[in-house]
C-alpha cells in the first residue's frame, strides 16, 4: 500500500464541474450560501447540498452558520493556490471554457484571488517589487529585504500584526492568466487593501474584477517602477 498524502481524493472532490463552479465562485473570498453556491454551480438546491457536504467532509470548504443561514468559504489560502494552478494547466493545454463577455478582459487585467491581488496587475506587482529589491525570492520561497520591510513601514502596513498571523507573510502563487507569479500571503494582502483604502482600486459588486482608477492605476505604475 503506498504511503503519503491521497491526492486522488483531493482531485476527485476538485474535479467535478459542479464542485469546480463552487470553489471558483469562492476563491473571491466572500462566504457564500448553499443557495448561492447553487446558482453558480447550475444545479439543484438538493444537488448543491449533497457536493458541499462531500468538500466539507474533505475540509475543502468550511461552513458558519449566522441567524438562519448557513455560509461556505474555502478553508484557506493553499486551496486557492492550489486552484489557481490548476486553472493555468488547464488554460496552458487548452481546456478553457468559452469567453463570458466584457468582464473576462477585466478578470485577466486585474481581480482578487482570494483576499490578494492577481491577473496582469498582479504580475506586475510581483515583479516590481522583485525589480525594486523590495521582496527576493530562494529556495525557501518568498521574504521581503531589508528594504522591503522598510517600504511596508512608509506605505502604512504593520508587519508585526501579519507576523501575529498563523499565516505566511510572502507567498508566490502562481497566475493562471497570466502564468506568471503573483503575491499572496498576509502581505501580498495587505497591499491590495492599502490600494482600496488609498482609492486607487475598488472591487467590482458580485466579481473578482479589481478596477483601478486612471489615477490609481498611474500611482501603481509610478509605485512599482521607483
Amino acid at each position: 500500500m503506498k504511503e503519503g498524502p491521497d491526492i486522488a481524493r483531493v482531485a476527485a472532490l476538485l474535479g467535478d464541474p459542479a464542485r469546480a463552479n463552487m470553489l471558483t465562485a469562492l476563491m473571491s473570498g466572500r462566504a457564500l450560501t448553499a443557495a448561492e453556491l447553487a446558482q453558480e454551480a447550475g444545479v439543484t438546491p438538493q444537488t448543491a447540498s449533497s457536493h458541499l457536504a462531500k468538500l466539507e467532509a474533505g475540509l475543502i470548504l468550511t461552513q458558519r452558520k449566522q441567524g438562519r443561514h448557513r455560509y461556505f468559504t474555502l478553508s484557506g489560502p493553499d486551496i486557492v493556490e492550489a486552484l489557481e494552478v490548476l486553472m493555468g494547466i488547464a488554460n496552458r493545454v487548452g481546456h478553457n471554457r468559452v469567453r463570458t463577455g466584457p468582464k473576462d478582459p477585466e478578470l485577466r487585467h486585474a481581480r482578487v484571488c482570494y483576499d490578494h491581488l492577481a491577473g496582469d496587475m498582479g504580475v506586475a506587482l510581483f515583479d516590481g517589487l522583485t525589480r525594486r529589491g523590495l521582496i527576493e525570492t530562494d529556495i525557501n520561497g518568498v521574504s521581503l529585504t531589508k528594504d522591503g520591510i522598510e517600504f511596508a513601514a512608509t506605505f502604512g502596513i504593520d508587519l508585526d500584526a501579519l507576523r501575529s498571523k498563523r499565516r505566511p507573510l510572502c507567498r508566490e502563487c502562481l497566475d493562471w492568466s497570466a502564468r506568471q507569479s503573483h503575491l499572496a500571503g498576509s502581505f501580498g494582502a495587505a497591499l491590495l487593501h492599502r490600494f482600496y483604502d488609498l482609492g486607487w482600486a475598488k472591487r467590482v459588486a458580485e466579481s473578482r474584477t479589481v478596477r483601478f482608477s486612471t489615477e490609481g492605476e498611474r500611482q501603481f505604475r509610478d509605485l512599482i517602477s521607483r
